[in-house]
């Protein structure tokens, strides 16, 4: 019984879907390392075969049924470390300002804060709330609209302004998002506990 039990996890696991998504988390180094010596062409496609991969994963999940926790785990993760590795690599080379790397990174360190703060009252992350997806979306096609301008001269004139509106509109969302979020977690905190509710492990309601 026991071995048929980490059978089913494993099968659940090792899934096509969440095969993509380590792939799609596997790349982010080399995304990395193609930013950092200057190689963007190179980087975007790398950036376009991740995105592919994204795509691809969420629509075998769906179409498989094979949606699982780690999956839903996974693709916010990779979203949130091309992001990082995109800031890092171009404020390493100077063409964005540290300041901004900091501003992204330091949010995620807030929200990061409030789930010790939930989990000190038995409490589980709380449900993603839409201004962060769009907030995160806007951060991820941002950036690489910025990093499309470096790739190819002839069209940064163009690019790089409208790169920049998005980043920083994402940027300002993203802690929009996480203002939310603390504003969420005081009222949740608050809230009287049942003993025995089955739900403290996560929030249902809330969003």
């Amino acid at each position: 019984m026991a071995g048929e039990s980490a059978g089913a996890v494993g099968s659940r696991i090792w899934t096509i879907p969440n095969l993509l998504s380590m792939l799609r988390l596997a790349l982010v180094p080399v995304f990395l390392v193609f930013i950092v010596r200057g190689d963007d062409i190179v980087a975007l496609v790398v950036l376009v075969v991740a995105s592919f991969t994204d795509l691809l994963d969420g629509y075998l999940a769906r179409r498989l049924g094979q949606v699982t926790r780690l999956g839903q785990l996974l693709d916010p993760a990779a979203d949130r470390l091309y992001i990082f590795a995109a800031l890092i690599g171009l404020a390493a080379r100077d063409l964005v300002p540290w300041w901004i790397v900091v501003l992204i990174v330091a949010r995620d360190v807030f929200l990061l804060v409030l789930g010790v703060v939930l989990a000190n009252h038995g409490y589980g992350p709380l449900p993603v709330h839409q201004l962060g997806k769009v907030a995160t979306f806007a951060l991820f096609f941002g950036l690489p609209v910025i990093m499309l301008g470096f790739a190819f001269p002839a069209v940064a004139p163009v690019s790089e302004p409208i790169g920049w509106a998005i980043t920083l509109w994402g940027a300002f969302l993203y802690w929009w998002a996480g203002i939310i979020y603390a504003i969420e977690t005081a009222r949740v905190i608050r809230m009287p506990r049942v003993e025995d509710d089955p739900r403290s492990d996560t929030l249902e309601q809330g969003g």
